[in-house]
C-alpha cells in the first residue's frame, strides 16, 4: 500500500529553476529576458530585478533557450532538479535578427522575411525622439504622417498620405483599430499606452493577401506587453511648452502622463492595467487665404474679404454660402412681375408692354398716389432694385458670399486624450492561453476631411477575447463608437448665420442695396460696401451672449434637423481564426485562416441613410499560405491567397508570391509579387451628409435610383457655377 501511494507522486515530480540574468560587461541585471524550454511553450521572463523562476514537469535533462533583444542567444542545459543558475548574456548585433510575424503570419527573422519589414521594439520606443510613440513611427523608412491635430496623426506609406487613410490597415493586438463610421484609425484616442507597447511592425505595400481588404499601402501591427513578461508598476510623465513663438496664441503647457501595472499571480494567471492622459492647446488653423472651391481640385486664388466679394476663406466657415446677384434678381422678377404688370395695365388702362413697364420703373410717379394703388406702388418700389439692376446690367454675373466665422470661434482647441486598457491572461495548459483585453478611450481633436470635423468628447472602445495555442488561435472582438458631442465646424457656422438671417433674406438685401447704390451713382466698391453693411445688420459677433447661444444650439442639434451635431453609435463585430498545419504537412508548410465581420451602422440619419434603422454590412474572408524551403534552406518560396466577399460587392481574390534567396550568412535577396484591394468604405457606400459646399452621397446603385441620376444627369461644379446666371424668365 505504501509503494502504491508513492508511485503517483514520483510521476508528478516537478523541477523549479531559479536564478538571475546579467549583462556580461556591466553586470547589470536584465529585465524581460525570455527563457523557454526547448521544444515546448513552457518558460517565463525575468522580472525588473533580472530574476526568474520556472516550474516544469519536463523530464531531466532539458535545455533553456535564453534570448533578449540586443544580446546573443544562449542555451543552458538543466541536468539536476531545482537548480539555481546565474547567466551572463553577451551583447551582440541584432540588426535583422529580430523575430517578426507580420510578413508571413508566422515567426521568422526580419532578414528571412519575404517582404520588407520595419520594426520598433520596446527599447526603440523609449528612445524615440518624438513627443509620442505614435509620432515616432514617422521615422520609419517610407512613412508619411499627416497631422490634423496634436492628438490626430494619420500614417501612410509610399506617398499616399491623407488625414483619413482608407488604404492602410492598423491592427492593435490583432484588432482592426478603425472607427466603424470613419473607416480609419482615430489617431491615438484608443489603443495601448506608450508604456504598454511591446513592438510595432510595419509592412509596407500591398498586404491584402494576409490581412484583408484595406492594406493597399501597408499594414501596421502594434503588439502590447504581456504581463507574464513585463511585471511591476511603471509611470511616465512628459511635459513641455507649445506655441512658444506666440504667433497664434500665448505659450501653453503640454501634458502627457501614463501608467502601467502588470502582475503575474502564480504560473497560470497574469493581468495588467494601464492608462494615459494627454492635454494640450491645439494648433489653430489660421490660414485664411481665398479658395476657389472645387472639391478635391480646389485651389488658392487671390483676394480677401475686402477685395473679393465672393471670398471663401480656407479656415473661415459660413462663407461657403455663395450666390449670383443676377440669379436672385431674376427670381424676384419672375415671382413678382406678373402681378405688378397686371396692376400697371389696370391703373393705366393700357396693355402692360415692356416699354410701359420700363417707363413706370424709371418714373414710379406715373402711378397715381392714391390709397387704391398703395399695394402696387409698394410692389414696384420693392422690385425696382432687382428689375432695374437686370435692365442696366449692374450685376454682370457677379457672385457674392456671406461673411463667415474664423475656425478659432467654432472649434474647441482644448485637445485631450484619455484612455485606459486592461487585460487578463490565463494559461489553460503549457501550450494554450486564454486572454481578455479591453481598450477604451475618449478625447477631443480635429479631423480634416470633406469638412472640418470637431471630434469633441469622442468615445471608442475595443474589447477582445482570444484563445491561442502553439499553432492556432481563435479571436473575437468588437469596436463600439460614440460620436459624443462631435460636429462639423462649417455646418455650425452656417447654422449660426441662418439663426439671425436666412440666406434668402441676406442675398436679397445685398442685391437690392447694391442695385440701389448703383442707381445713386456710387462706385463698385462703395455699392458693395453699402450692400454688405445692410445685409450684415444683426450679425452675431463671436464672444457675445447671442452668438454663444446660437452656437450652442447649432452644435447640440442633429445635422438632419438643421444643426451640426452627429448622433453616431456605430459598431463593428469581428471573428477570426488561424491554424498553422505545418507539423502535419511535412512536404510543404501550410497556414489557413478565415474571418467574419459585421458593420452595424447607427448614425440616426446624421451620417448614413439609416433614418429608418441601423444598416448592417457583412464581410467574410478566407486565406491559405503555402511555404517551402529548398536547396538546404537557400531558397524559401511562399504563395498566399485570400478571398473576401462583402454584402454589396462581388468576391475578390488577392494572391501573393514571394521568394527569399540566401546568398550568404545574413545576406538575402527578396523577390515578390503582391496584390491588394479594398472594399468601398461604409461612407463610400451609405453616406448621406449635407455640407455647406456639397452633399455627400454614397456610391451604391440605390442612390442613383433615389436621386434619379439616370434621368437627371450629374453636372460638374464649374458647370453649376456657370449656370447660376442663366435663369430664364417666361
Amino acid at each position: 500500500i505504501l509503494l502504491c501511494s508513492i508511485s503517483p507522486l514520483s510521476f508528478a515530480q516537478t523541477t523549479t529553476v531559479t536564478g538571475t540574468i546579467r549583462h556580461s560587461l556591466t553586470k547589470e541585471l536584465l529585465p524581460a529576458v525570455s527563457l523557454i524550454i526547448k521544444g515546448t511553450n513552457e518558460g517565463g521572463f525575468t522580472n525588473e530585478k533580472g530574476e526568474f523562476r520556472i516550474t516544469t514537469s519536463q523530464k531531466l535533462p532539458f535545455v533553456l533557450q535564453i534570448t533578449s533583444i540586443g544580446f546573443d542567444a544562449q542555451d543552458y542545459q538543466v541536468t539536476e532538479a531545482n537548480p539555481v543558475i546565474n547567466i551572463d548574456l553577451i551583447p551582440g548585433s541584432t540588426l535583422g535578427a529580430e523575430v517578426v510575424v507580420s510578413a508571413s503570419r508566422v515567426p521568422e527573422r526580419i532578414l528571412e522575411s519575404p517582404v520588407s519589414i520595419e520594426r520598433m521594439g520596446a527599447a526603440n520606443i523609449r528612445a524615440a525622439a518624438a513627443p509620442s510613440f505614435f509620432q515616432g513611427l514617422a521615422n520609419f523608412k517610407g512613412v508619411d504622417m499627416t497631422t490634423s491635430s496634436i492628438t490626430f496623426n494619420t500614417l501612410s506609406t509610399r506617398g499616399f498620405n491623407g488625414s483619413g487613410n482608407l488604404r492602410f490597415n492598423q491592427l492593435v493586438d490583432g484588432m482592426d483599430n478603425q472607427a466603424p463610421a470613419l473607416n480609419f484609425a482615430v489617431g491615438i484616442i484608443v489603443g495601448p499606452t506608450e508604456l504598454d507597447i511591446d513592438n510595432a511592425e510595419l509592412l509596407q505595400g500591398a498586404s491584402s493577401a494576409l490581412y484583408g481588404p484595406g492594406g493597399m499601402n501597408g499594414t501596421l501591427l502594434l503588439t502590447s506587453k504581456s504581463p507574464f513578461k513585463y511585471q511591476g508598476l511603471s509611470f511616465q510623465v512628459k511635459q513641455g511648452i507649445m506655441h512658444i513663438d506666440e504667433r497664434q496664441r500665448p505659450a501653453a503647457p503640454y501634458y502627457d502622463w501614463a501608467f502601467r501595472y502588470g502582475k503575474k499571480i502564480g504560473e497560470k494567471f497574469a493581468f495588467k492595467i494601464g492608462g494615459q492622459f494627454i492635454s494640450a492647446k491645439d494648433w489653430q488653423a489660421s490660414d485664411t487665404r481665398n479658395l476657389a472651391r472645387n472639391n478635391v481640385l480646389s485651389e488658392v486664388k487671390n483676394g480677401n474679404r475686402q477685395t473679393d466679394n465672393n471670398y471663401d476663406g480656407i479656415n473661415v466657415y459660413g462663407d461657403e454660402a455663395s450666390a449670383s446677384m443676377n440669379s436672385f434678381a431674376q427670381v424676384a422678377v419672375a415671382q413678382n412681375m406678373p402681378a405688378i404688370a397686371a396692376g400697371i395695365g389696370q391703373v393705366t388702362g393700357q396693355p402692360p408692354t415692356t416699354a410701359l413697364i420700363n417707363a413706370v420703373f424709371d418714373n414710379p410717379g406715373l402711378i397715381p398716389n392714391i390709397p387704391q394703388t398703395l399695394a402696387l406702388r409698394t410692389g414696384i418700389a420693392q422690385l425696382s432694385p432687382f428689375y432695374n439692376g437686370i435692365r442696366r446690367n449692374y450685376f454682370a454675373g457677379q457672385l457674392v458670399s456671406r461673411t463667415g466665422y474664423d475656425e478659432r470661434d467654432l472649434v474647441d482647441y482644448d485637445a485631450f486624450s484619455l484612455k485606459f486598457n486592461a487585460g487578463a491572461y490565463y494559461k489553460i495548459t503549457n501550450n494554450v492561453e486564454a486572454s481578455l483585453l479591453a481598450y477604451w478611450g475618449t478625447g477631443t481633436t480635429v479631423y480634416t476631411g470633406a469638412d472640418r470635423y470637431a471630434l469633441k468628447n469622442f468615445l471608442l472602445g475595443q474589447y477582445r477575447a482570444e484563445i491561442r495555442g502553439k499553432a492556432w488561435y481563435l479571436r473575437g472582438y468588437t469596436t463600439q463608437e460614440n460620436s459624443g458631442d462631435s460636429y462639423t465646424a462649417t455646418t455650425a457656422a452656417v447654422a449660426v448665420n441662418s439663426s439671425w438671417k436666412s440666406n434668402q433674406n441676406w442675398f436679397a438685401q445685398y442685391t437690392a442695396t447694391y442695385s440701389a447704390s448703383k442707381d445713386a451713382g456710387r462706385s463698385e466698391e462703395q455699392a458693395h460696401g453699402a450692400a454688405r453693411t445692410a445685409a450684415e445688420t444683426g450679425r452675431l459677433l463671436p464672444g457675445t451672449d447671442a452668438y454663444n447661444q446660437a452656437f450652442d444650439k447649432a452644435i447640440n442639434t442633429d445635422i438632419k434637423t438643421g444643426g451640426a451635431k452627429f448622433a453616431d453609435k456605430s459598431s463593428l463585430y469581428h471573428y477570426e481564426g488561424q491554424w498553422d498545419l505545418s507539423e502535419y504537412t511535412k512536404v510543404v508548410d501550410v497556414l489557413i485562416g478565415g474571418n467574419y465581420r459585421r458593420y452595424h451602422l447607427n448614425s440616426k440619419g446624421t451620417i448614413f441613410t439609416d433614418t429608418t434603422g441601423p444598416i448592417n454590412i457583412n464581410e467574410v474572408g478566407a486565406l491559405i499560405q503555402l511555404q517551402k524551403r529548398l536547396l538546404n534552406d537557400v531558397l524559401k518560396l511562399t504563395a498566399s491567397g485570400r478571398f473576401d466577399k462583402s454584402t454589396n460587392f462581388k468576391g475578390r481574390f488577392t494572391p501573393r508570391f514571394t521568394a527569399a534567396i540566401k546568398v550568404a550568412q545574413d545576406n538575402n535577396i527578396r523577390v515578390s509579387f503582391q496584390t491588394a484591394y479594398r472594399f468601398p468604405s461604409t461612407q463610400d457606400q451609405y453616406i448621406n451628409l449635407n455640407t455647406p459646399g456639397s452633399k455627400l452621397i454614397g456610391g451604391l446603385e440605390s442612390f442613383q435610383t433615389f436621386y434619379n441620376f439616370i434621368n437627371n444627369p450629374v453636372f460638374t461644379v464649374f458647370s453649376c457655377i456657370g449656370s447660376r446666371d442663366c435663369i430664364i424668365i417666361n
